[in-house]
């Protein structure tokens, strides 16, 4: 139940792509604010730091898992034979 006592439905999407179409639709007609992206990313930092989810006790805590992961998707050869290497 919803806070309001109101019953969730589980909705099934049953056209992907019309959803797809419609998300690609509105980011292309949907001018970037940058000035209300910049107010929304510090509102949300100032109440992660409320939580005390920020900042991290140790900043380098996981850090050799992001290098891994960074060497991972950092791809050093060419996608298909026919390309040539940057």
């Amino acid at each position: 139940m919803s806070p309001r006592g109101q019953r969730y439905s589980a909705h099934v999407i049953r056209d992907p792509k019309l959803l797809q179409d419609l998300d690609d639709r509105l980011a292309a007609e949907t001018p970037v604010d940058f000035a209300a992206n910049r107010r929304i990313f510090a509102e949300l930092w100032r109440h992660a730091v409320r939580l005390g989810a920020l900042p991290p006790q140790d900043p380098l805590d996981g850090i050799e898992a992001d290098l891994r992961l960074a060497e991972a998707l950092n791809v050093r050869r060419a996608a298909r034979p026919d390309r040539p290497r940057p």
